[in-house]
Formats: structure tokens, sequence, C-alpha cells
């Protein structure tokens, strides 16, 4: 060893010296040929080793039990049996990188994946890695801190949704961070359960069920995610104090952003786009969004007569959730644009751009909500409003609903007399005369153009 030449790196050569296992670290390459059992050579390594992995096939599966770094080479893998889990990490401060895994076994009860990382495991780093061929991509079972980033991700893509696995789950594991994977085919991009602390950022989702599914996870972040094709964007459950910020829904096919029992949570800057997609979207594999008592969508959108239809059919639903602040979000292009019920009249809606949504609002109930603070409403492509003082804020309340939307709404077979001269009667007297509405969403203050956005989004 070369010699250093002043105190300063005398000191760093001494604590490094005070602790055998750093100092005697090694790095090790392994050939896939000189390598017939991975997991003899695993067992041999000492705390601090690099183990890197040749191109080529290794046999899995295999148990990281010492922390060690195990990182592959461009085309370098570990193939399971089809049994258990691929790879096993039980050690802290472990550091998987660059490897192909496949071939997990399929019991969901058993938690096949392809890499899972117990609860042991804290502060593991599963990054740069390409996922094929699993049941779950990567399982975080209560490890503390621990991290995955930068893989790819892809699910079988066979059967029923519900019955396929994760990209990523999370349980019970504080601290843990997902970002900038790319997920799909499979059921959720990212689910997580009983946790908190945690960190959801620039990840990409498509074809699957949830991109992201929350469900008991508090004081967490949610931004900078785009997804894509999926049967619901951002499943937000049972979950309280999350900052959902930046993210993207596009063409996502029930629900842009779901909210059930999420509470005290701030909601800004996100985008949730609807287009024009094939009815057969509506039939083909895969569930119908209700889960954990959730009403279904409604169903009740026809398509055209080319075979299409919009979706999300809502860019917000919102059940049973209060104490949430929406705040410069742009919903455009869907077939509703927030839908809120069961005692969801609690949220505080400001700066919003809803734009070219077949019906703006869906709200069945009697209360009276005002959507705007301090001054401040929403955009509404449709208002056909006027702004004589040039302030930025529309001269009149805007109201999204009357009442014959609530009776479409309760007796959707009335919708063929909507064109009806006896219909127009009634919607020309409740716009002049307010009064009639029994309830329901005003903007008192409507903005004249959309809000700029916090940032631009990723597509």
């Amino acid at each position: 060893m070369r010699h250093p030449k002043d105190a300063a790196r005398w000191g760093m050569v001494a604590i490094v010296a005070a602790i055998p296992s750093l100092a005697d670290a090694e790095t090790i390459r392994l050939s896939a040929a000189a390598t017939p059992i991975l997991q003899q050579a695993i067992d041999r390594a000492q705390t601090g080793d690099e183990l890197v992995l040749e191109s080529g096939d290794f046999s899995g599966p295999v148990t990281i039990g010492t922390s060690i770094t195990l990182r592959g080479e461009p085309g370098a893998a570990i193939r399971g049996t089809g049994q258990g889990s691929v790879v096993t990490i039980t050690a802290e401060d472990v550091i998987f990188s660059g490897i192909i895994v496949s071939g997990s076994g399929g019991s969901l009860e058993d938690m096949n994946s392809g890499v899972f990382v117990a609860r042991t495991a804290k502060r593991a780093i599963v990054e740069n890695s390409r996922f094929e061929e699993n049941l779950y991509g990567v399982y975080l079972h209560g490890a503390d801190d621990s991290i995955a980033r930068n893989n790819v991700i892809i699910g079988t893509g066979e059967g029923r949704l519900s019955e396929t696995g994760n990209g990523v789950t999370l349980w019970n594991a504080p601290g843990a961070r997902v970002t900038g994977n790319d997920i799909s085919f499979g059921r959720d991009g990212i689910a997580t359960n009983a946790s908190k602390r945690n960190v959801f950022s620039g990840n990409r989702f498509s074809n699957l069920r949830f991109a992201i599914h929350y469900m008991y996870t508090d004081d967490s972040e949610i931004s900078d995610n785009v997804s894509t094709g999926n049967s619901v964007g951002y499943a937000i459950m049972f979950s309280s104090r999350l900052k959902i910020t930046g993210n993207v829904s596009d063409g996502d096919r029930d629900h842009g952003l779901l909210l059930n029992y999420a509470n005290s949570s701030t909601i800004t800057g996100n985008t949730v786009r609807g287009h024009m997609q094939p009815a057969s979207r509506w039939s083909e594999r895969g569930i119908r969004s209700q889960e954990h008592g959730v009403p279904a969508a409604d169903g009740e959108t026809a398509a055209d007569t080319s075979g299409m239809r919009p979706g999300p059919e809502k860019c917000v639903f919102i059940y049973n959730a209060n104490r949430n602040r929406l705040r410069d979000n742009r919903f455009e292009g869907c077939d509703i644009g927030i839908h809120f019920t069961a005692g969801s009249e609690g949220n505080m809606m400001s700066g919003n751009a809803f734009i070219a949504n077949r019906n703006q609002v869906k709200y069945v109930g009697t209360r009276y909500v005002d959507w705007s603070e301090k001054g401040r409403g929403n955009y509404w492509s449709d208002n056909p409003a006027f702004d004589l003082d040039g302030d930025g804020i529309a001269d009149n309340p805007y109201r999204p609903n009357d009442l014959i939307d609530r009776v479409l709404w309760t007796a959707p077979q009335a919708r063929v007399l909507t064109s009806s001269p006896a219909v127009q009667v009634v919607r020309w007297a409740q716009a002049r005369f307010p009064a009639l509405l029994p309830g329901g969403v005003t903007d008192s203050h409507p903005l004249m153009s959309p809000p700029q956005p916090l940032r631009e989004p990723r597509s």
C-alpha cells in the first residue's frame, strides 16, 4: 500500500484499519462457467466484499445473509427454478445492482419475488436491475429505509390482474423509497400497506390495475410519477397526511386519482388527461376498480358509433375523504371531471382547471359547497363568463350542475327527456333563480383562464 503523505490521510487509514471487515474487503469476479453454485460464493464473502457477476446465467435461488454488494455486468442474470423467491436478502446494508432476475414461483401467499427483502435487511438497495417473469418484482417486507430505484420490472401479463403480483410491494417499511422505476404488466405498480414516511417518485407505470395503491400508509410522498393506460392511476386508501404532487395520469381507464378514506393530504400540480379509448378496454382482461368498498365506475357512458368512449370515466373520485386540499391540478377530457360522495364535502378546492370533461362535477347531495379559497376559485372550460373589471375572476358564480343533472344521476332512464321543452324551461328557471337549486357545488370566484402548471408534467 502506498503511504499517505499527510496526517489527515494517516488518520483515515487508522480509522479503516480499526474496522477489519472494511479494511479486508475484496472485489471478487465470478463467471457463470466457473461458479456452478452461486450460493457458495455468496456464503464465502465477507462483510463489505463486492461480488461482480460477469455476463451469463447464474442459477438461483440464492440468499444474501452478509452485508455485501452483488453487482452484475451487462448480461449477468440470476435465473430461478419457478419455486420460491429468486433472491432473498436478509442482511443489512446489502446492495443488489445491475442484474437480470427471472423465474420466481407463483405463490401469492408465500410472496414469491424476484428479490425479497426481509425485515432484517435494513437499508438494502435494489437498483439498476431488470425483473422478468416473476410474481412480485421487488418485495420490501418490513425493511426500514430500503430503496428500490431505476429498475425495469415487467410482470407476467397473464391471467386475471387480481391474481398476479405487484411490481414493488412494501409492507411496514418505514422510510423506504421507490424511485425511477419502469413497471408494467402486473397487478399494481407499487402497493404499500401499513407503512409510513415513504417516497414514491419519478416512476413510470403502464398496463396495470393500479399504478400506485396506498393502504394504511401515512406521512408519505407521491411525486412526479407517470401512469399510462392502467385501470386506475393513483388509488389512495385509508391513508393520511400525504403529499401528492406533480403526477400524471394519461389515459387510465376508470379513475385518474381515487381518494377513499384518505384525509388531511395536499394534492397539487397533478394532471389527469383523458381521451377517447376503445370500448373493449372495459370488457377485456382485468377487473373494475371496485375495491375495499369503493363503488365501481358507473358504466353509464355509451360508446359512440366508432366503438370509442372517454377514459378515465372520472378524473378524480373522492369517496369518504375529507380535510384534503386540491390546488392547481388539471383535470381534462374525462367523462366526469370530479365525483365526490359519501360525506366528502370537507375538502378545499382552489386553482384547479376543469377542461373539456363531459360532466365537470358529479355531486348528489343537498349541502351547499363553495369551491373557492380566499377569493380564488377554479377554471371551468364550459363557463361562459364575463370579467368586466379585468381581475381574472368571473363576475358571476359558477354552478356546474343543476336539478336536471341530479334527476339523471338518480334515474338514468330520464336521459331521453333532456331535449324536451319542459326540461329546457326548468333549466332556464334555475339559471335565473339559483335558489331553486337545492344544494350542490358553487364556485363563487371562478377563474377566467386555467392556471399555469406548477411544473411541466412528464409524459
